[in-house]
Order: C-alpha cells, then structure tokens, then sequence
C-alpha cells in the first residue's frame, strides 16, 4: 500500500472519531479556535494539510498553522516547525522536564506519530493533557493541574517534577504515577480530579448498582476502558470512569446507550475502580437471580452479623435488600412496608398514595433480611419485641437517598416500614404544585405579611413540607435570614440554615429560644407538637418574626380549636395568625389515557352542577397505558383550601366564636374548601371523582 493511501485511511479513520457524539465537555480543540474539522476530497493527497476558519476558508501551511494529526480527537495546531520536529525521534531529553506545558505538547507529538502508524493511542492525561482546556481552566485561572497540586500543598514541586519524568519512560498518566510513588492516595486524587471537573466522587461502599445499567456491557470491556455503569434513569446514564475524558470510552459507551440518553461521568481512581466492576459483575444484582442463589444455596449462605462492610456485598441477602431499595427509588415510591405473613413476607409499595404488592418472599429469608436492616439503621439487632426507630442514606444510581425506617413486633415477626426521602429531587415551584391562581394569590398576601404564624394542616403524607419548603424557597435571597428546626430536616435548601431536632438533646421549644438569639427574619417550626413549643412560636410571631409551622388537623378551621387545646388563649393568637392552610395530595388521572365522558345527573348533583348542562368529566382507563404503568393515574396534585385572616375574622378570634361562626364569615369573603378546589381539578380534567372522594368527603 502507497504512502499517501496509508496517510489518507488513517485520516477517514481519524475523521470518524472527530465526528463521533462528544460529552460536551470533551470538545474537539479545533472548535476552540472557532475551526472547522478539514474535510478530505478522495483524490486530493494534500487535505490533510489543509484547515478551514469559521467561515469555511482555507488555512494553507503559510498561515502558520497545519494540522499534525487530523485523526485525533483533541486536534492540535502546529506551526511548521512544530511538524518537522514529529518525523525525529522523541527522546526525554528533547523535552522540557520541568513543565506540564511541555510534557503536554510532547504528548501530542507521540499521540500524533502512533495514529499514523496504527499503534494504539493513550489516552488523554486529564491531569496534564487537558489541564487547561478540558477542566475550563486557564492558568489565570487557577493554573494547570500540575501546578495546582503543588499551590495547595498536595505534593512539593520536586515530587510533580519525579512524576514528570517517571510519565515520560512509562507513559502512564500522572496521577496513576503519583499514586504509585505514594506522593498521594487514590482516594485523594479522585476527590482533585472530581474538584477541577466539577464532576462527582465515586464511592462503592455507598452505592447501590442499577442491574439494567450493569447489563449494558459485560465484565472485560468494563475492565478494559475502566467504567462502571451505575444507573439508567430519567433519560440519563450515570457512568464512573478513571479518565473521564477518555474519548474511546465514551464512545464505546455510546454504542450501547439506549437512544437519546445524556452521558454524566463520575470520578474513580483506577484501583477502586477496578475492586468495584469486580464486585459488581462477580455477583447477581436482579431482585429475581438474587431469589434463585438464595433458594440454591441456603445451606452456604455466610452469616451476615460476621461480614465486614467491605465483604458485605458478597452475601446475597445484602444484594438483595439493596436490589428491592434501588427498584423502589428508581419506580418513585414514597414507603417500603415488610410484612411477615405465617409463611411468607410480602412487599408492599406505596405510590402516589396506593399500596400495592410489589414482591412475595419466602419467610426463611425474613430473619437476614431483617436483621439487615435494622444493621444499615443502626438499630438493636437482638431486641426484636421492642417498637424501634432508625435512619440510613445510600447513594442510588448517584442519587442521594435518605430512609427512615421504623420497626414494630408482631404475632408473625417484626413489621418494618421504610420512608423514602429522595435527596435529588429538587424543590418545584409554587406554580408546579397545583394551587389554583385563587390559592396562589392568597399565598402571596400571607407572605406579604412581616410578621405573624402561617399554618399548613393536614394528615402524614399530605404534602405540607413540600409546600412549605417550596413557600420559603419562594421568598429566600440574600436580603432575609431563614432558620428552621426539622424533625428530620428532609431536603437541603440553599441559604436556610436548617436545624435537626433531636428527642433529648434539643426539643422544638428549646430550639425556638436557641433561634430567636440567631437575627432571624424567618423561622420554620416542623410541628406544633405541646404547648410549649405553641407558646414560642406565639412568641416568636409576637416579637415581629414570620413564623411557619404545621399542625395535624382535618381542616384549616380545626387549627384554632387545637391551638386552644394547646393552652393558647384567644386574645392572645387573635391578630397573630396570617392564614391557616389545609391540604390534600390527590391522584393526577393519565392524560394519555385517560377517558372523556358526558356528567350524568347523578354526577352533577353530586358536584353541584347545573344539570341542564352537563359537563363533559374524565375517568381512568381500565388497565392504563404504558406511560401511567397501568394504573390508569400518574403523579399527584394539591387539592387546598386557604383561611386568610383579617381584621373582622381576627376579633370573631378574638370574642372566641364558634367554628360554624368563623366558616360562615370566611365563606362570605369568598373562602374555597378543598372540596371546591377538587371539584374545579374535576373540572380541569385533572382528576376524577373517584380519585377525589378517596381524600375528601364529596
């Protein structure tokens, strides 16, 4: 074969990878310099040579650059004297030894000369390579990475220096060398590079593996490129890799990703990398293959009290527990119930509001399986007829997911219930919520209010933190100081200082004082739960703070009679309450299947409709769709009713009139009762009466 045939395979070959589907943050450097890719024509020997501006013009070699190596996929540019010096040996000595900018620019030259040849390419040395350009770093920036180490006094300059030249004879990349020449640790290099790339740590012990993702490539091509498949969800697939700027990985990656799925790379270092995809593929992850190992093999399975946490993954029970926790985080359910029957263990979900069987188990399994779980929540492994509570978080699919998990003994065995608070699951807006514009605008009176108490009522599981913490993300700048007491805090906000309230050590009463010495604009009391945390509170409103809380009412209207109960004194909440909100989350009815119909008679008398012109309604379809997985709903929305006080309802307060006296006051001012605002989501084809009579009383 001709030299200008060899030259010209190697350039389509190199075209192929430049055309390939790049992380963003792995362009080509060619569009850095706002140029193109050349193009080569089949009969014209001199393309390669040959680069074009943003504006489709040629570049000739007089221009003073041409392109060294139109394959590669960190293109680099050249002056001529630069290419003359690629057809002479590369030797240590010709390079410059003290500086990562010379070893880079030697890097490229070696890359250049093994595409020519066919030898295989090393990868991109995110350490050196792309020091500046892949981390979106310049050296007034913060300076190449190298250099960074030794600013912040990782390792010395004449360690970066021994690295240097150790990389020049092995080749490997740098931060392997440093880790090999115990400059520094791997974890320590892994925590740096995720740093500079603004990407995540890697950590196994915390990670729960996606068996869909694992099944995308097998064990060898893991090892070979270095990643590990973590998850697959939401249109995104979540990958750990050593190098996350190896473009031969990515793309390979690429090859097996479903259609349309975003690529985002966490950091490993190479060795607990290596000791992750070993374990992850050495062992069944489905919750179906973990059943079968363990019915084959009952009589080898290891104790579990006697594993490690470092061995723990190789006891099939732990798998399995991690299995069920990871499926039920990725389908979005809020409650894991275990509940043991006389001869089996049956697992229950609750989704949007509905409990339904997820997997049956043999009761053989439930003693490990327990035990388990009360070891990841630190609970008493050997009390099993007390009532006990715990807590545990684990990182699923890269996802922060925390668990509260509660315990109580039964006639068949303890009975445990997992609470699922997924951290990455951001705060929706007020608009996101389903609040009527009505609601909305009486959301923005109560917070227009300087000082006083907004109350959000309703049973567990009815939505009040969401909405409260969506309220105060609303009003939270740099102007006004938020401070809350939780029990447990559920979701990080930005900019709130958020307090965890714990039995013993600082009760809601005692934080309430604590708080009040902070200059805060703003308090957020979890509960209302004695009297005296309803005396500080009242306090706090009194003493020019805004105050919000929760309370366990049927309505907005009961919250006055359980303040009272609490100790409070008419005179004295009259003029402190803002507004009392109640609230209920109801089931969405599928929008891609759900079915119209005309209301009948019986329907509109019983949402209080004209009956001479019957509304057209929507119902579920039986056995739902693909979409609603189906269940015929999807998701929930708020069905709320607002009780906003002025000065006419505040002295009703006042002269301690009746529930029946304040209801009928507010209904002449316009109030709307949750029944009104679900009879209005009926009415939007939100929802459906069967739906809405489950939560309040039609």
């Amino acid at each position: 074969m001709g030299d200008d045939e060899t030259h010209k395979n190697s350039f389509d070959s190199g075209l192929a990878l430049d055309e390939m589907d790049m992380n963003p943050d792995s362009e080509p450097r060619a569009k850095e310099h706002g140029m193109q890719e050349p193009s080569a024509a089949p009969d014209t020997p001199s393309a390669p040579n040959t680069m074009q501006d943003g504006g489709g013009n040629k570049l000739p070699e007089a221009a003073g650059y041409v392109a060294s190596d139109p394959g590669a996929s960190g293109l680099s540019l050249e002056t001529p004297d630069q290419r003359q010096e690629l057809d002479q040996p590369v030797s240590p000595a010709s390079r410059p030894s003290n500086s990562a900018e010379g070893e880079m620019v030697s890097s490229a030259s070696v890359t250049s000369q093994k595409r020519v040849s066919g030898e295989p390419e090393t990868p991109l040395d995110p350490l050196i390579s792309q020091g500046d350009d892949a981390h979106g770093e310049s050296a007034a920036q913060g300076g190449r990475i190298g250099d960074r180490l030794v600013q912040m006094g990782i390792i010395t300059k004449d360690q970066l220096n021994v690295a240097l030249q150790e990389k020049k004879v092995s080749g490997e990349m740098l931060g392997e060398i440093m880790v090999e020449l115990g400059f520094i640790n791997a974890q320590t290099l892994s925590s740096f590079l995720a740093e500079s790339t603004g990407m995540e740590v890697f950590d196994p012990r915390n990670t729960i593996f996606d068996s869909d993702a694992l099944a995308l490539i097998d064990k060898n091509i893991a090892m070979k490129h270095s990643v590990l498949p973590l998850s697959l969800e939401n249109g995104e697939a979540v990958v750990a890799m050593a190098d996350p700027y190896d473009v031969v990985a990515m793309d390979m990656l690429r090859r097996f990703l479903p259609k349309d799925y975003k690529f985002k790379a966490v950091v490993s270092s190479p060795d607990v990398l290596a000791t992750a995809i070993d374990t992850a593929y050495g062992y069944a992850s489905s919750i179906s293959d973990i059943l079968k190992e363990l019915e084959e093999g009952a009589d080898t399975v290891p104790d579990l009290a006697a594993l490690d946490e470092e061995r723990s993954y190789s006891h099939p029970i732990v798998r399995l527990v991690n299995a069920l926790v990871f499926d039920a985080v990725k389908m979005g359910v809020s409650d894991l119930h275990f509940e043991p029957e006389e001869n089996f263990i049956r697992l229950r979900y609750r989704k949007d509001g509905v409990l339904f069987t997820a997997q049956t188990m043999h009761k053989q399994h439930w003693n490990a399986v327990a035990q388990r779980l009360k070891i990841m929540s630190n609970m008493n492994i050997a009390d099993k007829l007390s009532a006990q509570d715990g807590r545990f978080g684990l990182n699923v699919g890269c996802n922060e997911a925390d668990f509260r998990v509660s315990s109580l003994p039964t006639v068949h065995g303890e009975n445990i219930v997992l609470r699922v608070l997924d951290q990455s699951a951001s705060i929706m807006p007020m608009s996101a919520l389903g609040f009527s514009d009505l609601n909305l605008d009486n959301i923005k009176a109560s917070q227009s209010r300087p000082e006083g108490i907004i109350i959000v009522t309703g049973p567990t599981g009815s939505g009040k933190t969401t909405s409260l913490y969506s309220m105060l993300s609303e009003i939270n700048n740099v102007e006004v100081n938020i401070q809350t007491l939780e029990d447990p805090v559920e979701y990080s906000l930005p900019m709130i200082r958020q307090t965890h309230v714990r039995e013993g050590v600082l009760e809601f009463a005692d934080g309430i004082k604590a708080l009040l010495r902070q200059d805060p604009d703003i308090i957020f009391i979890g509960e209302i739960r004695d009297s005296e945390t309803a005396q500080m509170a009242l306090k706090a409103a009194m003493t020019g703070h805004q105050v919000y809380t929760t309370l366990h009412t049927n309505d907005s209207f009961g919250a006055i009679p359980r303040l009272l109960d609490l100790g409070l004194k008419p005179g004295m909440i009259s003029g402190a309450i803002v507004s009392v909100f109640a609230q209920r989350l109801v089931r969405r009815v599928c929008k891609e299947c759900r079915v119209p119909y005309q209301a009948t008679a019986e329907d509109c008398e019983l949402l209080g409709l004209d009956q001479t012109s019957p509304p057209t309604l929507h119902k579920a379809q039986q056995g739902g769709c693909k979409v609603c997985e189906g269940q015929g709903y999807k998701g929930r929305t708020a069905i709320v009713e607002i009780l906003l006080f002025d000065e006419e309802l505040d002295q009703l307060l006042a002269d301690n009139a009746s529930k029946a006296q304040l209801r009928k006051a507010a209904l002449e001012k316009g109030f709307k009762s949750m029944r009104d605002d679900g009879v209005l989501k009926i009415l939007e084809g939100q929802t459906t009466i069967e739906a809405l009579s489950k939560v309040v009383k039609i």
